[in-house]
């Protein structure tokens, strides 16, 4: 009877476990959009920029379009948004 209780209490705490870790990696998850929907221009440009480099091309027009990705991306990240202007200013 011990054995299956103790079976039965190893279980649960693996199901508690597992429970934790699946929201801890959704938290993750949305802090990421979260990251990526201000930021996620400026780094598809510097990857652009990047491999335009490696293949040796010029990557002067990549390179501005990242800086103004970036600086795009933190005009929006310094505006104070709250429940009524959250999605004002986001051209998508």
């Amino acid at each position: 009877m011990k054995l299956n209780h103790l079976k039965a209490s190893v279980r649960s705490q693996r199901g508690q476990g597992m429970t934790e870790y699946i929201i801890i990696v959704a938290l993750i998850a949305v802090a990421a959009i979260g990251v990526f929907r201000f930021y996620g221009q400026t780094a598809r440009s510097q990857v652009a920029v990047a491999a335009q480099e490696l293949a040796g091309q010029n990557s002067r027009d990549a390179r501005n379009q990242s800086t103004a990705s970036a600086a795009s991306a933190e005009a929006q990240a310094d505006q104070n948004k709250n429940m009524a202007t959250f999605n004002q200013g986001n051209a998508r």
